[in-house]
Protein backbone atom coordinates (compact mmCIF):
# COMPACT_ATOMS: atom_id res chain seq x y z
CA UNK A 1 0.00 0.00 0.00
CA UNK A 2 1.27 3.46 -0.85
CA UNK A 3 2.43 5.82 1.90
CA UNK A 4 -0.36 8.28 0.95
CA UNK A 5 -3.07 5.65 1.26
CA UNK A 6 -1.70 4.42 4.60
CA UNK A 7 -1.66 8.03 5.84
CA UNK A 8 -5.31 8.48 4.75
CA UNK A 9 -6.31 5.24 6.51
CA UNK A 10 -4.77 6.56 9.75
CA UNK A 11 -6.64 9.88 9.34
CA UNK A 12 -9.88 7.97 8.75
CA UNK A 13 -9.26 5.89 11.89
CA UNK A 14 -8.77 9.12 13.90
CA UNK A 15 -12.04 10.57 12.56
CA UNK A 16 -13.85 7.29 13.34
CA UNK A 17 -12.52 7.38 16.92
CA UNK A 18 -13.48 11.06 17.32
CA UNK A 19 -17.03 10.40 16.03
CA UNK A 20 -17.38 7.57 18.56
CA UNK A 21 -16.37 9.74 21.53
CA UNK A 22 -18.43 12.75 20.33
CA UNK A 23 -21.53 10.58 19.84
CA UNK A 24 -21.15 9.18 23.36
CA UNK A 25 -20.90 12.67 24.96
CA UNK A 26 -23.99 14.20 26.56
CA UNK A 27 -24.32 17.82 27.60
CA UNK A 28 -25.20 19.40 30.88
CA UNK A 29 -27.76 21.53 28.97
CA UNK A 30 -28.17 22.72 25.38
CA UNK A 31 -24.62 24.00 25.38
CA UNK A 32 -22.91 21.72 22.86
CA UNK A 33 -21.95 23.48 19.66
CA UNK A 34 -21.30 21.68 16.38
CA UNK A 35 -19.78 23.97 13.75
CA UNK A 36 -18.62 22.88 10.29
CA UNK A 37 -17.18 25.44 7.88
CA UNK A 38 -16.70 24.37 4.23
CA UNK A 39 -13.42 25.17 2.36
CA UNK A 40 -14.43 28.34 0.49
CA UNK A 41 -16.19 30.01 3.45
CA UNK A 42 -14.84 33.07 5.29
CA UNK A 43 -13.88 33.28 9.00
CA UNK A 44 -15.31 36.86 9.40
CA UNK A 45 -18.75 35.67 8.17
CA UNK A 46 -18.78 32.83 10.73
CA UNK A 47 -17.58 35.18 13.51
CA UNK A 48 -20.41 37.62 12.68
CA UNK A 49 -22.92 34.74 12.75
CA UNK A 50 -21.64 33.67 16.22
CA UNK A 51 -21.96 37.26 17.50
CA UNK A 52 -25.57 37.29 16.28
CA UNK A 53 -26.22 33.91 17.98
CA UNK A 54 -24.75 35.36 21.22
CA UNK A 55 -27.29 38.18 21.06
CA UNK A 56 -30.16 35.73 20.53
CA UNK A 57 -28.96 33.43 23.35
CA UNK A 58 -28.89 36.39 25.78
CA UNK A 59 -32.71 36.21 25.75
CA UNK A 60 -32.89 32.60 27.04
CA UNK A 61 -35.11 32.67 30.17
CA UNK A 62 -33.42 29.93 32.20
CA UNK A 63 -30.36 31.51 33.84
CA UNK A 64 -28.35 28.24 34.01
CA UNK A 65 -29.07 27.39 30.39
CA UNK A 66 -28.42 30.96 29.22
CA UNK A 67 -25.02 31.09 30.90
CA UNK A 68 -23.90 27.70 29.56
CA UNK A 69 -24.94 28.54 25.96
CA UNK A 70 -23.19 31.94 26.14
CA UNK A 71 -20.07 30.28 27.55
CA UNK A 72 -20.08 27.73 24.70
CA UNK A 73 -20.44 30.46 22.04
CA UNK A 74 -17.59 32.47 23.65
CA UNK A 75 -15.35 29.36 23.68
CA UNK A 76 -16.17 28.72 20.00
CA UNK A 77 -15.29 32.35 19.13
CA UNK A 78 -11.96 31.94 20.99
CA UNK A 79 -11.12 28.74 19.05
CA UNK A 80 -12.01 30.46 15.79
CA UNK A 81 -9.56 33.29 16.53
CA UNK A 82 -6.72 30.74 16.15
CA UNK A 83 -7.47 30.67 12.40
CA UNK A 84 -6.89 33.64 10.12
CA UNK A 85 -8.65 31.85 7.25
CA UNK A 86 -10.53 28.63 6.57
CA UNK A 87 -8.03 25.80 5.85
CA UNK A 88 -8.06 24.25 2.33
CA UNK A 89 -10.22 21.27 3.41
CA UNK A 90 -12.57 23.27 5.65
CA UNK A 91 -12.77 23.43 9.45
CA UNK A 92 -14.65 21.36 12.05
CA UNK A 93 -15.28 22.55 15.63
CA UNK A 94 -17.07 20.84 18.52
CA UNK A 95 -17.24 22.91 21.72
CA UNK A 96 -19.29 22.58 24.88
CA UNK A 97 -19.78 21.37 28.43
CA UNK A 98 -20.31 17.65 28.80
CA UNK A 99 -21.19 15.39 31.73
CA UNK A 100 -18.48 12.89 32.70
CA UNK A 101 -19.24 9.31 33.82
CA UNK A 102 -19.00 10.57 37.41
CA UNK A 103 -21.70 13.17 36.65
CA UNK A 104 -19.29 16.12 36.77
CA UNK A 105 -19.30 18.92 34.20
CA UNK A 106 -16.29 19.16 31.91
CA UNK A 107 -15.50 21.68 29.16
CA UNK A 108 -14.30 20.16 25.90
CA UNK A 109 -13.29 21.57 22.55
CA UNK A 110 -12.08 19.90 19.35
CA UNK A 111 -11.04 21.76 16.24
CA UNK A 112 -9.36 20.20 13.23
CA UNK A 113 -8.94 20.42 9.47
CA UNK A 114 -10.37 17.27 7.84
CA UNK A 115 -8.05 15.06 5.73
CA UNK A 116 -10.19 15.80 2.66
CA UNK A 117 -12.64 18.60 1.73
CA UNK A 118 -15.90 18.60 3.69
CA UNK A 119 -18.75 20.10 1.68
CA UNK A 120 -21.16 20.85 4.51
CA UNK A 121 -22.05 24.06 6.31
CA UNK A 122 -23.44 23.49 9.80
CA UNK A 123 -24.12 25.36 13.05
CA UNK A 124 -26.13 23.66 15.80
CA UNK A 125 -26.41 24.25 19.53
CA UNK A 126 -27.94 21.21 21.23
CA UNK A 127 -27.61 18.78 24.16
CA UNK A 128 -25.43 16.52 21.98
CA UNK A 129 -22.83 16.89 19.24
CA UNK A 130 -23.95 16.39 15.63
CA UNK A 131 -21.47 14.21 13.74
CA UNK A 132 -23.63 13.05 10.79
CA UNK A 133 -21.75 15.29 8.34
CA UNK A 134 -18.40 13.71 9.34
CA UNK A 135 -19.53 10.37 7.90
CA UNK A 136 -18.62 11.58 4.40
CA UNK A 137 -14.98 11.79 5.56
CA UNK A 138 -15.06 8.04 6.18
CA UNK A 139 -16.06 7.16 2.63
CA UNK A 140 -13.14 5.56 0.89
CA UNK A 141 -11.55 7.89 -1.64
CA UNK A 142 -9.52 5.17 -3.33
CA UNK A 143 -9.26 6.02 -7.02
CA UNK A 144 -10.03 3.37 -9.65
CA UNK A 145 -9.13 3.51 -13.32
CA UNK A 146 -11.52 2.45 -16.11
CA UNK A 147 -10.72 1.56 -19.71
CA UNK A 148 -13.87 1.20 -21.83
CA UNK A 149 -12.83 -0.24 -25.20
CA UNK A 150 -14.82 -1.37 -28.21
CA UNK A 151 -14.56 -1.39 -32.01
CA UNK A 152 -15.47 2.32 -32.28
CA UNK A 153 -13.05 3.79 -29.75
CA UNK A 154 -11.80 3.88 -26.17
CA UNK A 155 -12.57 5.95 -23.06
CA UNK A 156 -10.23 6.37 -20.07
CA UNK A 157 -11.81 7.43 -16.79
CA UNK A 158 -11.40 7.42 -13.02
CA UNK A 159 -13.81 6.95 -10.12
CA UNK A 160 -13.13 8.12 -6.55
CA UNK A 161 -15.99 7.93 -4.07
CA UNK A 162 -18.94 9.60 -5.81
CA UNK A 163 -16.78 11.46 -8.31
CA UNK A 164 -16.30 10.11 -11.81
CA UNK A 165 -14.10 11.77 -14.40
CA UNK A 166 -13.44 11.09 -18.08
CA UNK A 167 -9.72 11.70 -18.56
CA UNK A 168 -9.45 10.93 -22.29
CA UNK A 169 -11.38 9.39 -25.18
CA UNK A 170 -10.75 8.78 -28.86
CA UNK A 171 -12.52 7.11 -31.77
CA UNK A 172 -11.11 4.58 -34.19
CA UNK A 173 -12.13 3.48 -37.68
CA UNK A 174 -11.43 -0.24 -38.02
CA UNK A 175 -12.15 -2.14 -41.26
CA UNK A 176 -15.12 -4.50 -41.03
CA UNK A 177 -14.79 -8.20 -41.87
CA UNK A 178 -14.50 -8.70 -45.65
CA UNK A 179 -16.86 -11.23 -47.14
CA UNK A 180 -15.56 -11.58 -50.71
CA UNK A 181 -13.23 -14.47 -51.59
CA UNK A 182 -10.00 -14.55 -53.54
CA UNK A 183 -6.65 -12.91 -52.88
CA UNK A 184 -8.21 -9.73 -51.55
CA UNK A 185 -9.85 -11.56 -48.61
CA UNK A 186 -6.47 -12.59 -47.24
CA UNK A 187 -5.06 -9.12 -47.79
CA UNK A 188 -8.04 -7.52 -46.07
CA UNK A 189 -7.77 -9.95 -43.15
CA UNK A 190 -4.07 -9.08 -42.76
CA UNK A 191 -4.75 -5.33 -42.90
CA UNK A 192 -7.60 -5.73 -40.44
CA UNK A 193 -5.44 -7.68 -37.99
CA UNK A 194 -2.68 -5.09 -38.33
CA UNK A 195 -5.07 -2.20 -37.59
CA UNK A 196 -6.55 -4.06 -34.60
CA UNK A 197 -3.03 -4.73 -33.33
CA UNK A 198 -2.09 -1.03 -33.68
CA UNK A 199 -5.32 -0.04 -31.92
CA UNK A 200 -4.57 -2.34 -28.94
CA UNK A 201 -0.99 -0.95 -28.84
CA UNK A 202 -2.27 2.65 -28.79
CA UNK A 203 -4.65 1.87 -25.89
CA UNK A 204 -1.83 0.11 -23.98
CA UNK A 205 0.46 3.15 -24.45
CA UNK A 206 -2.25 5.62 -23.37
CA UNK A 207 -3.02 3.45 -20.32
CA UNK A 208 0.57 3.98 -19.15
CA UNK A 209 0.26 7.76 -19.68
CA UNK A 210 -2.98 7.96 -17.67
CA UNK A 211 -2.48 5.40 -14.93
CA UNK A 212 1.25 5.48 -14.21
CA UNK A 213 2.91 8.53 -12.66
CA UNK A 214 6.62 8.63 -11.82
CA UNK A 215 6.92 4.87 -12.39
CA UNK A 216 4.06 4.10 -9.97
CA UNK A 217 0.49 3.02 -10.70
CA UNK A 218 -1.69 5.98 -9.58
CA UNK A 219 -4.94 4.01 -9.07
CA UNK A 220 -5.94 1.39 -6.48
CA UNK A 221 -7.39 -0.93 -9.10
CA UNK A 222 -8.21 -1.09 -12.81
CA UNK A 223 -11.45 -2.13 -14.54
CA UNK A 224 -11.45 -3.20 -18.22
CA UNK A 225 -14.82 -2.90 -19.95
CA UNK A 226 -16.09 -3.22 -23.47
CA UNK A 227 -18.50 -4.88 -25.87
CA UNK A 228 -16.28 -7.01 -28.11
CA UNK A 229 -13.30 -9.13 -27.12
CA UNK A 230 -10.96 -6.10 -27.29
CA UNK A 231 -10.86 -5.72 -23.49
CA UNK A 232 -9.76 -9.34 -23.05
CA UNK A 233 -7.20 -8.96 -25.84
CA UNK A 234 -5.80 -5.84 -24.15
CA UNK A 235 -5.56 -7.47 -20.69
CA UNK A 236 -3.70 -10.48 -22.09
CA UNK A 237 -1.50 -8.59 -24.53
CA UNK A 238 2.29 -8.40 -24.05
CA UNK A 239 1.99 -4.72 -24.99
CA UNK A 240 -0.08 -4.01 -21.85
CA UNK A 241 2.19 -2.84 -19.00
CA UNK A 242 2.57 -5.63 -16.41
CA UNK A 243 2.26 -3.16 -13.51
CA UNK A 244 -1.22 -2.27 -14.79
CA UNK A 245 -2.15 -5.88 -15.58
CA UNK A 246 -1.46 -6.71 -11.91
CA UNK A 247 -4.01 -4.05 -10.85
CA UNK A 248 -6.97 -5.39 -12.88
CA UNK A 249 -9.78 -6.02 -10.35
CA UNK A 250 -12.59 -6.75 -12.83
CA UNK A 251 -13.28 -7.28 -16.54
CA UNK A 252 -16.90 -6.48 -17.48
CA UNK A 253 -19.07 -6.77 -20.60
CA UNK A 254 -20.97 -3.59 -21.44
CA UNK A 255 -23.47 -3.07 -24.23
CA UNK A 256 -22.26 0.42 -25.17
CA UNK A 257 -18.99 2.25 -25.65
CA UNK A 258 -18.11 5.78 -24.51
CA UNK A 259 -19.71 7.49 -21.51
CA UNK A 260 -22.78 5.21 -21.41
CA UNK A 261 -20.41 2.23 -21.29
CA UNK A 262 -18.40 3.98 -18.55
CA UNK A 263 -21.54 4.42 -16.39
CA UNK A 264 -22.59 0.82 -16.98
CA UNK A 265 -19.08 -0.44 -16.14
CA UNK A 266 -19.11 1.50 -12.83
CA UNK A 267 -22.39 -0.21 -11.83
CA UNK A 268 -21.17 -3.68 -12.82
CA UNK A 269 -17.83 -3.27 -11.02
CA UNK A 270 -19.23 -1.62 -7.85
CA UNK A 271 -19.05 -4.74 -5.68
CA UNK A 272 -15.48 -5.55 -6.75
CA UNK A 273 -14.39 -1.97 -5.96
CA UNK A 274 -15.97 -2.16 -2.50
CA UNK A 275 -14.13 -5.42 -1.87
CA UNK A 276 -10.67 -4.09 -2.75
CA UNK A 277 -9.88 -2.86 0.78
CA UNK A 278 -11.23 -6.13 2.17
CA UNK A 279 -9.05 -8.13 -0.25
CA UNK A 280 -5.95 -6.04 0.62
CA UNK A 281 -6.55 -6.73 4.31
CA UNK A 282 -6.95 -10.49 3.72
CA UNK A 283 -3.73 -10.55 1.68
CA UNK A 284 -1.79 -8.72 4.40
CA UNK A 285 -2.94 -11.03 7.21
CA UNK A 286 -2.42 -14.10 5.00
CA UNK A 287 1.17 -12.97 4.37
CA UNK A 288 1.59 -12.67 8.16
CA UNK A 289 0.16 -16.18 8.71
CA UNK A 290 2.48 -17.56 5.98
CA UNK A 291 5.54 -16.23 7.86
CA UNK A 292 4.31 -18.02 10.99
CA UNK A 293 3.48 -21.33 9.28
CA UNK A 294 6.87 -21.35 7.51
CA UNK A 295 8.49 -20.45 10.85
CA UNK A 296 10.72 -17.79 9.27
CA UNK A 297 11.14 -15.91 12.57
CA UNK A 298 10.27 -12.70 10.65
CA UNK A 299 7.11 -12.02 12.63
CA UNK A 300 6.06 -10.95 16.12
CA UNK A 301 2.78 -10.95 18.05
CA UNK A 302 1.47 -9.66 21.36
CA UNK A 303 2.21 -6.26 22.85
CA UNK A 304 5.58 -6.94 24.52
CA UNK A 305 7.28 -8.62 21.55
CA UNK A 306 5.85 -6.13 19.05
CA UNK A 307 7.12 -3.18 21.12
CA UNK A 308 10.56 -4.82 21.42
CA UNK A 309 10.59 -5.36 17.67
CA UNK A 310 9.69 -1.68 17.13
CA UNK A 311 12.49 -0.51 19.46
CA UNK A 312 14.97 -2.68 17.53
CA UNK A 313 13.78 -1.06 14.28
CA UNK A 314 12.99 -4.58 13.04
CA UNK A 315 9.26 -4.08 12.34
CA UNK A 316 8.57 -3.36 8.69
CA UNK A 317 4.75 -3.47 8.92
CA UNK A 318 2.91 -3.00 12.21
CA UNK A 319 -0.52 -4.71 12.02
CA UNK A 320 -3.13 -3.63 14.58
CA UNK A 321 -6.82 -4.35 15.04
CA UNK A 322 -8.68 -1.03 14.65
CA UNK A 323 -10.61 -1.61 17.92
CA UNK A 324 -7.67 -2.73 20.08
CA UNK A 325 -8.70 -1.60 23.57
CA UNK A 326 -5.39 -1.26 25.40
CA UNK A 327 -4.19 1.76 27.38
CA UNK A 328 -0.58 2.88 27.78
CA UNK A 329 0.43 4.16 31.24
CA UNK A 330 3.68 6.05 31.88
CA UNK A 331 4.54 5.70 35.60
CA UNK A 332 7.41 6.44 37.97
CA UNK A 333 8.57 3.89 40.53
CA UNK A 334 9.99 4.76 43.99
CA UNK A 335 13.48 5.17 42.49
CA UNK A 336 12.12 7.77 40.04
CA UNK A 337 12.59 5.47 37.03
CA UNK A 338 10.06 5.48 34.19
CA UNK A 339 7.93 2.34 33.94
CA UNK A 340 5.53 1.66 31.03
CA UNK A 341 2.47 -0.50 31.74
CA UNK A 342 -0.01 -1.65 29.09
CA UNK A 343 -3.44 -2.78 30.23
CA UNK A 344 -6.66 -3.87 28.55
CA UNK A 345 -9.99 -2.80 30.07
CA UNK A 346 -10.12 -5.97 32.23
CA UNK A 347 -6.48 -5.66 33.33
CA UNK A 348 -7.01 -2.05 34.50
CA UNK A 349 -8.97 -3.46 37.45
CA UNK A 350 -5.90 -5.43 38.56
CA UNK A 351 -4.17 -2.94 40.88
CA UNK A 352 -1.07 -5.15 41.13
CA UNK A 353 -0.04 -4.15 37.61
CA UNK A 354 0.46 -0.60 38.90
CA UNK A 355 2.42 -1.48 42.06
CA UNK A 356 6.15 -0.88 42.48
CA UNK A 357 7.68 -4.36 42.84
CA UNK A 358 10.35 -3.19 45.31
CA UNK A 359 8.06 -1.28 47.71
CA UNK A 360 4.59 -2.68 47.05
CA UNK A 361 3.20 0.86 46.79
CA UNK A 362 1.30 2.27 43.82
CA UNK A 363 3.48 3.95 41.20
CA UNK A 364 2.95 7.59 40.34
CA UNK A 365 1.31 8.54 37.02
CA UNK A 366 3.48 10.96 35.05
CA UNK A 367 1.22 11.77 32.10
CA UNK A 368 -2.42 11.14 31.18
CA UNK A 369 -2.95 7.49 30.14
CA UNK A 370 -3.23 7.17 26.36
CA UNK A 371 -4.83 4.59 24.07
CA UNK A 372 -2.03 2.42 22.68
CA UNK A 373 -3.54 2.73 19.17
CA UNK A 374 -3.31 6.50 19.37
CA UNK A 375 0.31 6.27 20.55
CA UNK A 376 1.08 4.05 17.54
CA UNK A 377 -0.42 6.61 15.10
CA UNK A 378 1.87 9.29 16.56
CA UNK A 379 5.06 7.20 16.83
CA UNK A 380 5.11 4.52 14.11
CA UNK A 381 7.24 6.60 11.73
CA UNK A 382 9.92 7.08 14.40
CA UNK A 383 10.38 3.30 14.41
CA UNK A 384 10.66 3.17 10.61
CA UNK A 385 7.53 1.00 10.38
CA UNK A 386 4.40 1.15 8.21
CA UNK A 387 1.13 1.05 10.16
CA UNK A 388 -1.86 -1.00 8.91
CA UNK A 389 -5.24 -1.15 10.64
CA UNK A 390 -7.27 -4.33 10.15
CA UNK A 391 -10.86 -5.27 11.01
CA UNK A 392 -12.21 -8.54 12.39
CA UNK A 393 -14.79 -8.77 9.60
CA UNK A 394 -12.87 -11.24 7.45
CA UNK A 395 -12.14 -14.79 8.61
CA UNK A 396 -8.41 -13.99 8.66
CA UNK A 397 -9.01 -10.76 10.60
CA UNK A 398 -11.11 -12.53 13.23
CA UNK A 399 -8.40 -15.20 13.63
CA UNK A 400 -5.72 -12.48 14.01
CA UNK A 401 -7.74 -10.76 16.76
CA UNK A 402 -8.72 -13.93 18.64
CA UNK A 403 -5.48 -15.87 18.40
CA UNK A 404 -2.87 -13.10 18.36
CA UNK A 405 -4.44 -10.41 20.55
CA UNK A 406 -5.02 -8.14 17.55
CA UNK A 407 -1.43 -6.89 17.40
CA UNK A 408 1.64 -8.10 15.55
CA UNK A 409 4.20 -7.23 12.93
CA UNK A 410 6.07 -8.39 9.84
CA UNK A 411 9.81 -8.05 10.47
CA UNK A 412 12.68 -7.00 8.23
CA UNK A 413 14.89 -9.74 9.66
CA UNK A 414 14.65 -12.69 12.04
CA UNK A 415 14.48 -11.85 15.78
CA UNK A 416 14.62 -14.40 18.60
CA UNK A 417 12.23 -12.92 21.18
CA UNK A 418 12.65 -15.81 23.64
CA UNK A 419 16.32 -14.99 24.16
CA UNK A 420 15.54 -11.27 24.19
CA UNK A 421 13.03 -11.74 27.02
CA UNK A 422 15.45 -13.70 29.21
CA UNK A 423 18.20 -11.22 28.38
CA UNK A 424 16.02 -8.30 29.47
CA UNK A 425 15.00 -10.14 32.60
CA UNK A 426 11.44 -9.14 31.80
CA UNK A 427 8.31 -11.17 32.29
CA UNK A 428 6.60 -12.85 29.38
CA UNK A 429 3.78 -10.97 27.69
CA UNK A 430 0.84 -10.94 30.08
CA UNK A 431 -1.58 -9.64 27.50
CA UNK A 432 -1.66 -12.75 25.33
CA UNK A 433 -4.61 -15.08 25.77
CA UNK A 434 -4.52 -18.83 26.42
CA UNK A 435 -4.08 -19.35 22.68
CA UNK A 436 -0.49 -18.22 23.18
CA UNK A 437 1.20 -21.48 22.27
CA UNK A 438 -1.15 -22.17 19.31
Amino acid sequence: MSQDQAEKNIQMWKVKKLIKSLDAARGAGTSMISLIIPPKDQIPRVSAMLTQEYGTASNIKSRVNRLSVLAAITSTQQRLKLYSRVPPNGLVLFVGTILTDEGKEKKVSFDFEPHKPINTSLYLCDNKFHTEALQELLESDSKFGFIVMDGNGTLFGTVAGNTREVTHKFTVDLPKKHGRGGQSALRFARLRDEKRHNYVRKVAELAVQHFITQDKVNVTGLVLAGSADFKTELGQSDMFDQRLAAKIVKVVDVSYGGENGFNQAIELAAESLANVKFVQEKKLIQKYFDEISQDTGKYCFGIDDTLKGLELGAVETLIVWENLNVTRYVLHNAAGEEVIVHASKEQEKDRERFLDKSTGTEMERVVEPQALLEWFTEKYKEFGAALEFVTDRSQEGAQFVKGFGGIGGLLRYKVDFTNLASFDGEEEDEFMSDDEDF
